[in-house]
Parts: structure tokens; sequence; C-alpha cells
């Protein structure tokens, strides 16, 4: 017998979560103000580059207006990708549309790839071959400056609404593992932006000083790789997320405290999650209940176990729970959700040991 999901809000950016889960999936969704952001400084940037290479000739100074526009695409391609996410639910597509956000943010790895890393790759290789001198490097220089300027206050911003959605995690597991895509995207644009300038800066200023054109070419190659470098992590982490990934483990841990809550449930025997969106998270369980209980007190037990879980985590919008007797012997050891919900079962179990030991401790 498997419990059907409380009635819950249509459309999957009504919950209030984080988008990257936090501790137990809460929060609220954040990234729009940076790709706003990051969008905006990009055009800007990508105007005055094509204007210094118009005057100039600079490879390098072209190889960055074409990362600029690239960059500028995909900020429109993120802001595209979660308005599609807001639609609501059909009958061919029951879980909503969430997964759109993963979709472009794949996108933004291919344009990166294919716009940003290929061109300046060919770019440089034609300088490199055929070098000629910086025409006007005073040109060159200014505009590097403001775009510099303009990269950091869009990476300012990126980095405050990271620190918001982050929480006491690192940067790189942040980036890795981060269910919401826009603000590991912008973050990583930002950051080779920021760097493929300082490239340019150095490539221009090297074909300036020493009168080797191949230096304004070496720019560009620097950055071509470094965007090729860029495209293949995004992809990578985009490519997780569209499979399919579960929930974080300390969402899991949270999912089968609020289930073991119950006095009429007597544990976890199976757990499944999975990210459907980056503030849809799917929760399917197999529950341990007492033989003895009636059918009306399995079924308030699960609707309270529901209600203790979207409590807990409140993303998990749709809930799945399935009533069963506890047979240790045909438990799976080798099954990754076996092994998550015994890891969270043993902690659960420390926390109440720990809880009892001050108690005696007090009554004594």
């Amino acid at each position: 017998m498997a419990a059907e999901p409380d009635a819950v809000p249509d459309g999957p950016a009504s919950a209030p979560a984080r988008a990257d889960e936090g501790p137990a999936g809460g929060g609220h969704s954040s990234g729009g103000k940076a790709v706003v952001a990051a969008l905006g400084a990009n055009l800007g940037i990508a105007a005055t580059k094509l204007v210094a290479f118009a005057i100039t000739g600079s490879a390098s100074m072209l190889a960055e207006s074409v990362h600029s526009m690239a960059d500028s695409g995909n900020q429109v391609l993120l802001l595209v990708g979660r308005r599609r996410a807001l639609k609501e639910e059909t009958e061919k597509h029951q879980f909503g549309f969430g997964a759109e956000r993963y979709f472009y943010a794949f996108i933004v790895a291919v344009v990166f790839f294919v716009v940003g890393a290929l061109f300046s790759l060919y770019e440089g290789v034609q300088r490199v071959s055929h070098p000629r001198p910086v025409s006007s490097p005073v040109v060159d220089f200014a505009v590097l400056g403001v775009a510099i300027v303009l990269e950091s206050l869009s990476f300012r911003t990126a980095i405050i609404e990271s620190n918001r959605a982050r929480g006491t995690s690192g940067w790189l597991s942040f980036i890795r593992h981060a269910k919401a895509p826009e603000l590991p995207a912008v973050l990583l644009e930002d950051s080779a932006a920021l760097i493929g300038l300082a490239f340019a800066l150095c490539g221009v200023a090297l074909a300036v000083l020493t009168g080797n054109g191949r230096w304004d070419g070496a720019g560009s190659l620097g950055i071509g790789v470094l965007l090729g470098i860029v495209a293949v992590i995004l992809a990578a982490e985009m490519k997780s997320l569209l499979i399919g990934e579960s929930a974080s483990a300390a969402a899991e841990r949270a999912i089968v405290v609020a289930i073991e809550a119950g006095p009429d449930i007597q544990g976890v025997i199976h757990l499944r999650t999975l990210h459907v969106g980056p503030e849809t998270l799917l929760v399917a369980a197999k529950i341990a209940i007492r033989p003895e209980d009636s059918d009306a007190r399995v079924v308030a037990a699960i609707d309270a176990a529901e209600r203790r879980i979207r409590a807990a985590v409140p993303i998990a919008r749709l809930i799945f729970l399935e009533p069963d007797r506890y047979r240790a012997a045909r438990l799976d050891a080798a099954d990754p959700a076996v092994r998550a919900v015994r890891r969270s079962s043993s902690l659960l179990a420390a926390g109440r040991s720990a809880v009892r030991a001050v108690r005696r401790g007090r009554t004594r």
C-alpha cells in the first residue's frame, strides 16, 4: 500500500527551498540577481571590447570580445531556463519542468566550448602563425581596465549571492554539489572572465614590449584553453544533474529522522530521493510498521510522517511512503540508499543515546 502525496501548491517554484538544499533542504532560491548582474556587465564589456578590436586589431581583444558575447548569451539562456522551469505540471510532464534549468545550463557549457574556447583557439593559432603588431595598445589597456572593473563588480555580486546559498560549504564543494545551476555557472564564468582578461593583458603587454605579435596570439590561446577547461567542468556538473542526483546527505538524514520520529513507525527500510528540479525533491521510502496496526492507524502514521518530512525538508514536494514489515534478511547491504539509511539511523541512535546519557547525568 503506497500513500499518495499530500496536496501542495502547483508550480515547482512555490516551495520555499534553497537552491543548494542547505543542511536539510530549506531556505530560498537564489542566483537570479547574479545572472542579471553578469548579463549587464557582459553586454557592456562586449561592446567596449569590439570597439577596441576594431581600432587595434588585437587577437586577444577579439577573443575576449567573443568570450563576452558568449557570456551574455549564456546569461540569457540561464534566465530562459529559470523562466521555463516555472511552468505548471502537465499530463505529459507530471513532475513539472524544474529540470529545464539543468538543460539550459548544459547548453551554456556547450556555448562556452564551441563559441568561446574553439574560436579563441582558432584565432590564437592564426595570430601565432601570421603575427602582426598591436596598433593602439593604449586603447587595449584602457578597455581591459574597464572590463576588469565591470567583471569584478559582477563577480562580487555572484560571491554575495553564493555566500547566502552555500552556508558552511567550501567553494569547490558548493560548485560540485549545488542543485541550482545558475550560481555555479556564473561563478565559473566570472572567474574565467577575470583570468582571461589577465591573459589578454599579458598578451598585449608582451606584444608591445617585445614587438612580437605572437604574444598577442598566445594570449588568445590561453583564453581558449581556459574556456575549454571551464566548459568541461560545467558540462560534467550539469550532466550529473540532468541524469538525476539524490538529495544531499544532510537532507537524507533529516528525512530519516523525520520519518522515524513518529511513534507508529519502527524505522526506514529503504529510501530513494531524486531532484526533479533544483527546488523539487522526490522522496520514496519503504517504512516498517507494526503488524498489528490497523489500516486506519497506518494511513494516519504515513500522513503524519509526510507532514514531518515537509517540515524538515521543504523542497520535498513529492513524497511516496510504502508501509511494510522489516525483514533484515531481505536488505541489500550494497544498495547505496540502504547505506544512506543506515548511516542516518546510526547517527539518530547515537544522538538518542547521548540525550539519554545527559538525562541520566541530570537525575543523579
